[in-house]
């Protein structure tokens, strides 16, 4: 017998394993799971008495429509590997089957728990009463579009409908949905409808994916969930603001019935008009009551004689005003001859005083000094008031009537006066 090393023996059983157990499906607890940053799985699948290496490569893990947990019991489907440097083996999954429970249910239960706790379920935007402009989001070619038209031109035909047409079922629904989602979301329309007919939960799959639900959250545009039949319920259904059992119902929803508002408005009317009715009446009523006591009342009388007495006073009062002025008249008639001679003596008087004023201020008109001989003597800007005040050399400006003349002092003598006892030597 040949003596093996260590990587012979690993290898050798490496190739032995690997293709004696090329498929191999295996049911199992695990156990300390661990998700590496490049997105592989590395866990323990055990039962009561033995343990299993396991590997699920990102590629297998990322087509996995649920999350794999600790305590979670899984049938995995694979194959045997060795990795011969250390010796060990193990079992590189392909798929993973929660048991007890398909795969989509459990994948649906651990979504829904986890978008409750981040609170996407709550927070619902109102409806209008009375939209405007709706944006459908389903197949152009379904029933569906024909339901839900038809029962909206039944309620109310004041709406605007406008449709993009997406994809409801398969790989690439999630992006399509998710995307037209986004488009309606910026056309400002009331409200959103997202609608599909019913299916298995592999049918209706695509409104559980995350980019779907992602986008009903993050639209401000009010959304309808209204997928399926009513027994149908996908985590949509939750994020939405309002979920409809059926498309058809979700028009009967939203929709106002214009039938039962035009009996509202009929209803309104005649309460309208009964009430006028009754509050003329009882106006009317009051009115006759307070006529007849007006009538009736002796205060309302005298009033009226009252009202008779003063119209008699100011007639009188009328005509003595108007006796008291002619007799003013003829008055003011009789003395307007001495009136009007005293008045112009008072005139006469003051037209003297004012000729005897004007005569005065004439014969102080220093143009009238300057006729005569008088010249105005200015030094410097200034009237002279003396002319011991200047000096030889200095520079006088001369006026009278006729011209302004310049003129230099050679000498200044200053005359003898009683009152001025010095001298001054020429200069």
């Amino acid at each position: 017998m040949r003596t093996l090393n260590v990587s012979e023996l690993n290898a050798q059983i490496k190739s032995l394993l690997e293709t004696t157990f090329i498929q191999v499906s295996v049911a199992g607890e695990v156990k300390n799971l661990t998700t590496h940053t490049s997105g592989h799985l590395y866990f323990t699948l055990k039962d009561k008495d033995s343990s299993l290496r396991c590997v699920m490569f990102r590629g297998n893990a990322s087509r996995l429509k649920f999350q794999i947990q600790d305590g979670m019991s899984l049938t995995l489907n694979g194959t045997i590997s060795v990795y011969v440097p250390r010796g060990d083996y193990q079992l590189n999954c392909l798929s993973a089957s929660p048991n007890g429970v398909g795969e989509l249910t459990l994948a649906y239960e651990q979504l829904k728990e986890m978008y409750q706790k981040k609170g996407y379920f709550e927070n619902k935007k109102p409806l209008p009463k009375f939209p405007q402009k709706i944006a459908l989001l389903t197949s152009k070619t379904g029933a569906v579009l024909h339901d839900m038209l038809s029962v909206a031109q039944k309620r109310w035909n004041l709406v605007e409908f406008v449709l993009l047409n997406t994809l409801v079922q398969g790989e690439s629904a999630k992006e399509s949905i998710a995307k037209n989602i986004e488009i309606a979301d910026a056309l400002r329309v009331d409200c959103i409808v997202i609608a599909r007919g019913g299916g298995s939960i592999e049918d209706l799959w695509a409104f559980n994916e995350v980019p779907v639900i992602e986008a009903i959250f993050k639209a401000q545009t009010p959304i309808v969930s209204a997928i399926g039949h009513e027994p149908d319920v996908v985590l949509s259904d939750f994020v939405a603001d309002l979920r409809a059992p059926t498309p058809s119902a979700a028009m009967e929803m939203i929709l106002p019935d214009k039938n039962e508002w035009l009996m509202n408005l009929d209803m309104l009317q005649n309460d309208l008009e009964e009430k006028l009715q009754r509050i003329f009446a009882t106006k009317s009523a009051k009115l006759h009551n307070f006529y007849n006591f007006l009538n009736e009342s002796r205060f309302f009388l005298r009033l009226q004689k009252l009202d008779l007495e003063f119209k008699s006073h100011q007639t009188l009062l009328a005509q003595r005003m108007e006796q008291c002025l002619m007799l003013n008249a003829l008055k003011m008639q009789t003395p307007s001859a001495q009136i009007e001679m005293k008045m112009q003596q008072i005139f006469a008087r003051f037209q003297a005083r004012l000729n005897a004023f004007a005569l005065q201020l004439e014969a102080k008109n220093p143009q009238n000094f300057r006729k005569n001989g008088y010249v105005y003597a200015m030094h410097l800007g200034c009237r002279i008031k003396s002319l011991e005040q200047l000096k030889p050399k200095d520079i006088l400006e001369l006026e009278d009537s006729s011209a302004v003349a310049k003129v230099e002092i050679k000498e200044i003598r200053v005359l003898e006066h009683p009152n001025n006892t010095k001298k001054q030597s020429p200069k």
